[in-house]
């Protein structure tokens, strides 16, 4: 599992694994509830969660994490 941030876009991806070459993915949105959609999940064309898009790090991320990474 594998955490990458970019502060610049306020966004950060949570990869449970990482996409084989030539292999199908889907992102499906979250909904916030209010029309925002703070978060995508990544799947394989078989079902898998492949990792977890989040569109809002600052406020999605503790702190203390966001910290650690630098």
């Amino acid at each position: 599992m594998r955490l990458r941030h970019d502060p610049q876009a306020n966004a950060a991806y949570l990869e449970f694994r990482a996409i084989e070459p030539g292999e199908g993915s889907v992102k499906l949105p979250v909904d916030g509830g209010d029309g925002d959609v703070p978060a995508l999940l990544r799947f394989a064309e078989s079902g898998e969660l492949l990792g977890v898009e989040l569109l809002d790090a600052e406020r999605q991320i503790p702190q203390a994490l966001r910290d650690s990474m630098g």
